[in-house]
């Protein structure tokens, strides 16, 4: 019996989304668990913590958008990767931020407005040059990766006392025997993999039964679910008393994106950039970032030295302009 064309094309849309949503729920659950026991296992094996430190910094925050944009890129969709990217940094400060200053005012860090965001701004504007010929090549990549090695030596030598922060930020030992993590880590890995082919799979999927371009899947359902660690992170931290860290996770997060995240397409399938990158997507991700810049200027100097709460609210309604616009052509 052939199943009616509409029924069939639900099923499968069913299928794509189930697939999608499954495999964003596991690559949230697995990065961390990867993270998290790799860390352990090195500490057992008594790898030098400032090495352990470092890489957590380097990698921690941008795991999910890092493997599911390499493994994007393996799968010849390197426009999921590049909308994963600047996606993520749309969500991570018009979402995630907006969201979790609904919740409290958050204080500006002293060293801030000084370190982290000029930091964010020139990455930012680096990614802008390199693709502004709406090509992103091999050597693209490697000036994104030279520009991450910089900006972690940066960053880690402005510490007072490198040795302690680093340490601090290490998992607490839950007396897991070294086999027992080893193996935790590598079922997680193997999960993330996976959970990653999984999401890349249902969005393709996605993607063609919508007739709409994998980029807007990327830029929309990939990259506010890679967003999501970003978004709980930011949320318990203000719960918790822990201001800084919130503004902290998203700086932190949206800098990676670009110089970790934004290689791996450039060199695993370079080619040609959609022209709406440049026109649409790229410059929300810069006038985001500049207005989060100018808010962290701004609002410093106010008595309160914090980022009220009502900013959240235009941030929000901006994320809600934006998907208005992608909608508006997403079969571009």
């Amino acid at each position: 019996m052939v199943l009616p064309v509409s029924l069939s094309n639900i099923n499968t849309m069913l299928l794509f989304s189930i697939a999608l949503i499954v495999g964003l729920v596991l690559l949230v659950m697995s990065s961390d668990k990867f993270i998290e026991h790799s860390a352990l296992v090195a500490e057992k094996l008594n790898v030098n913590p400032m090495i352990i430190g470092i890489t957590l910094v380097a990698f921690g925050t941008s795991a999910p958008e890092m493997v599911v944009s390499a493994i994007a890129a393996l799968d010849n969709a390197p426009e999921i990767a590049v909308g994963n990217v600047l996606g993520s940094n749309i969500a991570n400060i018009a979402l995630v931020f907006g969201i979790t200053l609904l919740f409290s005012a958050i204080p500006i860090a002293s060293g801030l407005s000084t370190k982290e965001v000029p930091l964010v701004l020139a990455i930012t504007l680096l990614a802008g040059f390199l693709l502004y010929d709406q090509t992103l090549g091999v050597w693209d990549g490697v000036i994104l990766i030279a520009a991450f090695i910089i900006i972690l030596t940066i960053l880690l030598r402005g510490s007072k006392d490198l040795e302690k922060d680093l340490k601090e930020g290490l998992p607490e030992d839950d007396g897991t025997s070294v086999s027992k993590s080893l193996i935790i880590a590598l079922i997680g890995l193997a999960v993330l993999i996976g959970s990653s082919k999984l999401l890349v799979w249902g969005a393709i999927g996605i993607a063609t039964a919508l007739g709409v371009s994998e980029l807007v899947i990327g830029l929309t359902i990939v990259a506010v679910g890679t967003s999501l660690p970003e978004l709980a992170a930011s949320i318990s931290s203000v719960r918790k008393g822990h201001h800084d860290i919130a503004i902290g996770n998203i700086l932190g997060s949206n800098i990676f994106n670009l110089a970790t995240v934004l290689p791996l397409p450039a060199l695993i399938a370079p080619g040609l950039v959609d022209q709406s990158v440049i026109s649409r997507d790229f410059p929300w991700v810069l006038g985001l970032t500049v207005a989060l810049a100018l808010a962290i200027f701004i609002f410093k100097k106010t008595k309160n030295n914090s980022i009220p709460r009502w900013v959240g609210l235009p941030l929000i309604a901006s994320y809600g302009v934006y998907l208005f616009i992608i909608s508006s052509n997403g079969s571009v």
